[in-house]
This record gives C-alpha cells, sequence and structure tokens, in this order.
C-alpha cells in the first residue's frame, strides 16, 4: 500500500504578518492539499498598535488579544512554544514549547514571521530596572506599577520619595513611546484627581529620544504639532539625548541630569528575533535578506516576512530599499506570501510584493491625535476619528471589533478607573524578563538537535 503524505507547511509567529498567512491558507487550500502548523507561545494575535490604550486602561487585555481558534475555517495545528533554530539543509525547525521541551519540527515549506525584540544597548543597568512595551504581559503590569506609584507616593511621608515616584521616564521617540507617553501621562493626570494629598504639579513625565525629532516619519509639520500637544500636557521632551545609566531608584540622561525615579519605559525601537541569526543565512541590518517575492535565495519552500525580513519596497524608486517594519506591511505581506507558498505548491509563477504606503496614524489620547493618511495631514479630532477608524477596522474578527469600540464608548461615558489588578505584582516584569535571548540555539546547537544528540540545556521530546 502507497501512503501519500501531505506537504507541510510551518509557520512561525502569530503576528500580523504569520496570522495573516494561516488564515489565508486556510482559505486557499484543500485540507487534502496541505497540513498547516503554526508555531507561536500564545493561541491568539496582539493587535500591537492599541497596546499603549491597554497600558492605560481604556481598553481591557482581552479586547487586542485575537483568539487564533475562532475562525470557522480553523484547522491549522497550534504548537505552544517558541521556534529557536531552524536547520534550512534538513528542512527541521527546533521548537522550545511553554513547558521548556525541545521539540524537532519538520517543514517542506516554512514561512518565518517571528516578528521582532525591544533593541537595548549596552547601558548599564538597563535590562533590570527598565520596563518594556512589547507583550500583553508588559501592557497590564505597567498600567498597575503607574497607579501603584500614585498610591505609594499618596502614602509616603517622604517628600523625596514622593516625588521620585511622580517622575516618569519613557525612552523612545518614535510611534510606540510617544503614544505611550502620551496615555499614561494621561492615565496620571486624571487619577490624582482622585488623591487630594498630592500636588498635581509634583508629576512630571520625560519623553526622551536621541533623534532630532519625534516620529520623524510624520514630517516636520505634524511632527511639531505632536510635540506641541505633548508640551501643553506637561510632558517634558528631550531631543538628542538618551540614557547613559539605569539604577532602580534613578535615571542619568546623557546630558548629565540625573533623574529620580522609579519608573523607567524602554521603547528604543525593535530588532529581528534573535531566530533569524541560526540560520547561518545573509542579513540586511539584522534582518533576513529575501528577494521581493519574500522567499530565501537558495533556499527554495524558504520564506520569510515581517519584521524579521529585509523585503525590498518594490514601490519606492531607490535601490536597496526595503519595507519598514509596521502593521501595514505586515499584514499585507501575509497574504502575499501565503499565495507564493500556494504557488510553490502547485508549481505555478512567485509574485513580489508591491505596496504603496497608506499613512501614519498617531493616537495620543483623549481627542488628541496626528495623523497622515494618504499624505494629508490632520490633527486633533478629525485626526483621532482617522486613527481609530483604521485600528478598528484592522481588527481581524468583529468579535474584537466589538469589544473595542464598546470599550472605547464606555470610557467616553464613564471615564478612567484606577484600580490595580495585582495579579502581577510578584512577578519579576523587566526587560530581561520578558525578551529571552538567550533561549535560542547556535547554528551549531541546531544542527546537534536536529541530529539526535541534544543542547545540554534541553531535553528532545
Amino acid at each position: 500500500m502507497i501512503t501519500v503524505t501531505r506537504p507541510r507547511i510551518l509557520v512561525v509567529g502569530a503576528g500580523f504578518a504569520g496570522v495573516g498567512c494561516v488564515r489565508r491558507l486556510e482559505r486557499k487550500l484543500s485540507p487534502d492539499e496541505a497540513e498547516i502548523t503554526l508555531v507561536t507561545p500564545s493561541s491568539y494575535q496582539l493587535y500591537l498598535p492599541l497596546l499603549p490604550q491597554v497600558a492605560s486602561g481604556v481598553l481591557t487585555p482581552q479586547s487586542i488579544a485575537v483568539s487564533l481558534r475562532r475562525s470557522r475555517r480553523y484547522r491549522t495545528r497550534i504548537i505552544p512554544g517558541g521556534a529557536i533554530g531552524v536547520d534550512l539543509s534538513s528542512k527541521v525547525c527546533v521548537v522550545r514549547t511553554i513547558t521548556d521541551k525541545l521539540h524537532n519540527e519538520p517543514y517542506d515549506y516554512i514561512v518565518l514571521a517571528p516578528g521582532s525584540i525591544t533593541r537595548t544597548f549596552d547601558i548599564p543597568g538597563l535590562t533590570d530596572n527598565a520596563y518594556g512595551m512589547k507583550t500583553l504581559a508588559e501592557a497590564a503590569y505597567l498600567r498597575d506599577h503607574v497607579i501603584s506609584q500614585l498610591d505609594l507616593a499618596d502614602a509616603s511621608q517622604d517628600p523625596d520619595e514622593r516625588a521620585a515616584r511622580l517622575q516618569f521616564v519613557v525612552v523612545g521617540g518614535g510611534y510606540a513611546g510617544t503614544e505611550t507617553a502620551a496615555c499614561l501621562q494621561m492615565l496620571t493626570h486624571n487619577a490624582v484627581k482622585r488623591y487630594p494629598r498630592l500636588d498635581p504639579h509634583l508629576i512630571k513625565w520625560h519623553l526622551i529620544d536621541i533623534a532630532p525629532r519625534l516620529m520623524p516619519e510624520l514630517g516636520e509639520k505634524l511632527g511639531t504639532d505632536a510635540q506641541e500637544i505633548l508640551r501643553k500636557r506637561g510632558i517634558e521632551i528631550s531631543l538628542g539625548v538618551s540614557i547613559a545609566k539605569a539604577g532602580p531608584e534613578e535615571v542619568t540622561f546623557t546630558d548629565g541630569r540625573v533623574i529620580p525615579t522609579r519608573t523607567l519605559i524602554w521603547t528604543a525601537g525593535v530588532v529581528a528575533s534573535p531566530l533569524i541569526s541560526t540560520l547561518g543565512a545573509e542579513t540586511v541590518r539584522g534582518r533576513l535578506a529575501v528577494t521581493a517575492e519574500m522567499n530565501l535565495p537558495g533556499n527554495d519552500g524558504v520564506f520569510a516576512l515581517g519584521d524579521a525580513a529585509a523585503v525590498p519596497d518594490v514601490a519606492k524608486d531607490e535601490e536597496g530599499a526595503v519595507c519598514p517594519p509596521t502593521a501595514q506591511h505586515a499584514m499585507r505581506q501575509g497574504k502575499v506570501v501565503a499565495d507564493n507558498v500556494i504557488a510553490a505548491l502547485r508549481d505555478q509563477p512567485l509574485r513580489p510584493y508591491r505596496h504603496k504606503d497608506l499613512g501614519l496614524v498617531v493616537d495620543l489620547g483623549g481627542r488628541d491625535a496626528v495623523s497622515k493618511p494618504l499624505g494629508v495631514e490632520l490633527k486633533g479630532l478629525p485626526a483621532m476619528a482617522v486613527a481609530r477608524g483604521y485600528h478598528w477596522s484592522a481588527l481581524r474578527t468583529n468579535v474584537a471589533k466589538t469589544r473595542v469600540m464598546t470599550n472605547w464608548l464606555l470610557n467616553a461615558v464613564a471615564g478612567d478607573d484606577f484600580v490595580r489588578t495585582g495579579f502581577q505584582s510578584r512577578t519579576p516584569a523587566k526587560l530581561k524578563d520578558f525578551e529571552f535571548v538567550h533561549a535560542y540555539l547556535t547554528p551549531e546547537q541546531v544542527r546537534a538537535q536536529v541530529e539526535g544528540k541534544g543542547p545540554a540545556d534541553g531535553s528532545a521530546e
């Protein structure tokens, strides 16, 4: 008897790129045409652009965590874990499951969409003392932490401690950092009204970035408008400045200033997942060098996209231009790479990824926003309507859209609440506790694991 096995398609990562690819594969491939497997630690897709609104309490965590198992066409096998190495020659991906076991997952076609991690530098004390904003847990923890600083300052009899707890530092003048500072500043501004013993003028937010302008992609006018909005709300913006040292109770800026604080939030950019370095392939600034069709040269059946891949931007007349690591590109790349996997499966020609940027939206909380849809510069209420309309339409399911819209309406009518959940009060939540950069294998360890020798720090499954 001859047994015919279905081709195995392995997708790594459940971000915008990975989920977009999986959903299209499920729609366009019949069940007997291929077996689809997804590697992800959590069985949900996180809508990252709305994370600052979770940190500020405008949205509940569940509203931006879109379940992967709600789809009517759902048939993908999900491996709960993270890919920590890929052996291209053997066509095997090494996965560390959430139970910390190593598992060898063979594939015929692989789509690498592992996303990115927070970019850090060799700054003394940074990973030990700074908070990140890349995961749902970090956003929820950060909200509890900020409110707890108000509680502790209100209870303190020491004026120096009170002042330190009411100073907050955000590093990173990109979209994530700017929106985080804006949303959390609004949270503390509204919350302090419930603390009659605290002087509102003691609450100080610092937004710093080494670049000369905030969000330079917005252009000079909108970037200046955003800075003016934040400064009017009391946020102190320092450009051309970074962190020289981070301690548990103070932060030293590169211009020599020392800020007493218990809250340092680091959002200074991202770098491609360390998984990419395990392939031993060519990279462009850490991102995997791929063709416009998003396949890896010299490796049939290997595709990469999103934050982890340097996808050529063929829509620009600029040599060496690559697509920026944004959700907008990742969502659209996911669909194109799924079509290319199907084309490879059916021996059809691949098509290049081409997409013109639709613009940028920045929600600064409340009625404040700046947006640039299709090159049209907006600020205030029109910009806020465009920003929220874009985010709402980009949510993948009607359930998620309903939850987000309900949260927005409830917040508009009832205002903020300032309750600490306390779920993670005893759990470490600094940068070093979330990135897991040491979990990845070297190319030599990947080869040893695939050959059955196994690395010393894990057990084969």
